[in-house]
């Protein structure tokens, strides 16, 4: 059971740190590196990409209600649920955005659910 909570923990923070890359720093020369974006194109998007940084928000909150609730009971359907929406996310932004983001946000995802599946 430790082994999956401390995956979707991971999970989480991924997501948490995907919010603040996008709604904080998205036209900072961090964001701008991150998601290799130039200036100009940085301040154009910034709005959209908050927004996108807010669900990743939710996500993570999800994932963190989810452990709340107890992976081994009432959080595991939840848990799966949110681990479900990253990996579709993670899938569909890999086939429209840039494949980086199979591995960075659809892999972990993946292992979360299979160790929540095996493990609780």
């Amino acid at each position: 059971m430790l082994v999956a909570a401390s995956l979707v923990v991971l999970v989480a923070l991924l997501h948490a740190y995907f919010l603040v890359l996008e709604m904080f720093l998205w036209d900072k020369p961090t964001g701008r590196k991150v998601f290799g974006n130039t200036a100009e194109f940085a301040t154009a998007s910034k709005v959209l990409a908050a927004n996108q940084g807010l669900y990743n928000g939710f996500l993570a909150a999800g994932l963190l209600w989810s452990l709340w609730m107890g992976l081994g009971g009432a959080g595991r359907p939840i848990a799966l649920f949110f681990l479900g929406c990253v990996v579709v996310a993670g899938i569909y932004g890999a086939m429209t955005a840039s494949r980086k983001i199979l591995f960075v946000q659809a892999l972990p995802g993946a292992i979360a659910i299979g160790a929540v599946l095996l493990l609780t």
